[in-house]
This record gives structure tokens, C-alpha cells and sequence, in this order.
């Protein structure tokens, strides 16, 4: 069933141009973190993680917070909509396997996001002039970060679920990613979900550490959590339908 269910929704997103964000707006980050680079060369003098580091600044606290919103908006969107709870509650699917579909495919774009995002730091740095062997680390970087952003997703699908309104769930992605930069530099990342995709990344985070083991609790956590409450919240929509 959720095979089936996943494929239905896969077919929702080729439909509709959403995705397609998440190869075009981890260009603006990656611009603008390679010109604050090349502008700051003296003070940023370790290469391709000094690079890494404006990227990640900008990707990881403005931009991939607000694209997992609208993307998780997007997924409740069409069941927001008139009365499509009524058809999408009373398929012959389990309710678990309804929104697991759903997190499958946020968690799809996640790290597509961070393999989009990987691509271009290995083609910002070649043109920023950068002939330092690229850093081992990047493809832990990029898996971890991709982790972050699925506890983010997992936040974010709650809220889209809860919250009838595209605009606002999208609002609170893009504040809570300032919010995870602030709590990353007091060493409470582990405490709030969005600042996990800045710990998995590394964002702000010149000694390049992560506890990793903490971290991996954390995620396992948040995930866990929303996603108990998404379920819980469709199953309570279920039976007021009912």
C-alpha cells in the first residue's frame, strides 16, 4: 500500500513545477556565498571550507527552510482544498501510510536539495579559483545535512497539516531557520529541529564538529515526534469527518 500511495504522489509532483525549485534556488545561495568568499578573501583563507561555510550560511538559515515550507505546503494543498479530505480519508490506504508517502517524498527532495547543493559548491569553488583537494568530509556533509532537513520536513508537514494556510507554515520555515542559526551559535542546536539542518551541514561552524551520535538521537526524535502528531491529527481529522 504505501508503495502504491508514494506512487500516487509521485505523480502529483511531475505534475505541478514545484520540485523544480530545488534546482534553481540553491543557485542564489551559492552566488552569493562565492562572491562574499572572493570579497573576504583575506580573512577566509581555508579554501574550500571557508567556501563551504558562505554557502552553507545562506542555504542552511534562509533558503532551504523556506523551499521545505512551500514544498511541504504544496504536498496539503490539493486536501486542503474543498472537500478532498473527504476522497483522501476514505481511500482504502491506512492513514499511516498516507502520510508516510508524504515524507517519503519531502525526504526525496531533501537530499536532492543537498546533492544540487554539493554540485554547485564543487563548481563554485573550480571557478573561484580554489586548487586545494575538495575536503573528504563533503559527502558526510552532505548526507547529515540532508538528514536535518528531513526532521525539518517532518516539522514542516505538521504544520501545513495543521495550519489551513500556504503562506504561513512557509513563514514559520523561514523563521525558524534565523531561529536554528541563533541557537547553532549558543550550542542548542540539538534542542531546536531547525537548527539541525545547520549542525548537519555545518553552517556557522568554523571547527567543522558535530556530536554525532547526539545528533543522530536528536533527528531520530523530531521525526518521530511530528510524525506521531501529523498521524494523530489526520486520524482525529478522520474521524471528524466520519
Amino acid at each position: 500500500m504505501l508503495l502504491q500511495t508514494l506512487r500516487a504522489e509521485g505523480m502529483k509532483c511531475r505534475r505541478n513545477p514545484v520540485w523544480l525549485a530545488f534546482f534553481i534556488l540553491p543557485v542564489f545561495p551559492a552566488v552569493m556565498g562565492t562572491f562574499n568568499y572572493l570579497g573576504n578573501l583575506g580573512v577566509l583563507q581555508s579554501q574550500w571550507y571557508s567556501l563551504w561555510s558562505q554557502h552553507t550560511l545562506f542555504a542552511a538559515v534562509f533558503f532551504m527552510p523556506a523551499q521545505f515550507g512551500v514544498f511541504c505546503a504544496w504536498q496539503w494543498r490539493l486536501e486542503h482544498s474543498g472537500h478532498n479530505w473527504n476522497g483522501f480519508l476514505t481511500a482504502p490506504v491506512p492513514i499511516r501510510d498516507l502520510y508516510w508517502a508524504k515524507w517519503l517524498l519531502c525526504a526525496g527532495v531533501s537530499l536532492l536539495a543537498q546533492l544540487c547543493i554539493g554540485g554547485l559548491f564543487l563548481l563554485c569553488g573550480k571557478w573561484a579559483g580554489i586548487t586545494a583537494l575538495v575536503p573528504p568530509e563533503l559527502p558526510g556533509w552532505l548526507l547529515l545535512g540532508a538528514l536535518g532537513g528531513m526532521v525539518v520536513c517532518t516539522v514542516q508537514l505538521f504544520l501545513s497539516l495543521w495550519i489551513r494556510s500556504f503562506a504561513i507554515p512557509v513563514g514559520i520555515g523561514l523563521l525558524g531557520g534565523i531561529g536554528g542559526l541563533l541557537l547553532t551559535s549558543r550550542g542548542a542546536a540539538l534542542y531546536f529541529p531547525y537548527s539541525l539542518l545547520c549542525l548537519g551541514m555545518r553552517a556557522n561552524n568554523p571547527q567543522m564538529e558535530l556530536p554525532l551520535l547526539p545528533f543522530l538521537a536528536a533527528c531520530a526524535i523530531f521525526i518521530a515526534l511530528f510524525a506521531w502528531l501529523s498521524i494523530r491529527l489526520l486520524c482525529r481529522r478522520d474521524a471528524v469527518t466520519g
